[in-house]
């Protein structure tokens, strides 16, 4: 079995722009390639509020994506919430999820909170109501969602990135046998990634 990590966090505008892509390379992938999700976290734990040039920031890069990749944002969010540096959370949401066998099912329902319904996955509730949108025992997600165990296999998602020489969300990397390949995302275009994966898969450059 050979493997294809996905290194993304929930709350990266990037990895949100990205998901269209990446739905078409999950339908076509092969059987034989087991896809494993890498929560780097983009910002650990706050409560202090975004400050505002970050704020203006992330704007710009909203609408550079909107620009490049035709991706929609609602951009109420800056005005209807609080916004904080804060994505850990979220990836420990998607973690536990995962134990309810609903990750990849979890990160889609966050995306679409925070980005088309302008609610902040940085708080608790925009998470637990995420969990029941996808059909979640919210009371088992609740109870898990700060555990030492979901914070655990948190961070071994976080030491994994760090061996996969991960920097940047989204990010795929490609392990055959005990080898590790680095592939090239390209925004819009599932053909060429599938194409990589292929290629190695079928060992082409073997």
């Amino acid at each position: 079995m050979t493997t294809l990590y996905y290194v993304l966090d929930p709350m990266c505008s990037w990895c949100y722009g990205f998901a269209p892509t990446w739905k078409k390379v999950l339908e076509n992938l092969n059987d034989n390639i087991k896809v494993v999700y890498v929560h780097g976290g983009l910002a650990p734990h706050s409560d202090i509020d975004m400050a505002q040039d970050m704020q203006e920031m992330l704007q710009g890069i909203w609408r550079q994506i909107e620009e490049q990749l035709g991706t929609k944002f609602n951009h109420d969010f800056w005005t209807n919430c609080k916004p904080r540096r804060s994505t850990y959370l979220s990836c420990q949401a998607s973690i536990a999820a995962r134990v309810q066998g609903k990750e990849y099912e979890m990160i889609q329902a966050i995306q679409e909170l925070y980005y088309l319904k302008a609610s902040n996955p940085s708080n608790r509730d925009t998470l637990e109501l995420a969990a029941s949108s996808i059909g979640l025992d919210v009371d088992k997600f609740s109870a898990d969602l700060e555990s030492d165990e979901i914070v655990s296999i948190f961070q071994e998602d976080l030491n994994r990135r760090r061996k996969l020489n991960v920097n940047g969300f989204p990010s795929l990397v490609f392990k055959y046998k005990n080898n590790y390949f680095p592939l090239q995302v390209q925004y819009n275009n599932p053909e060429a990634i599938l194409k990589q994966i292929n290629d190695l898969n079928e060992n082409v450059y073997f």
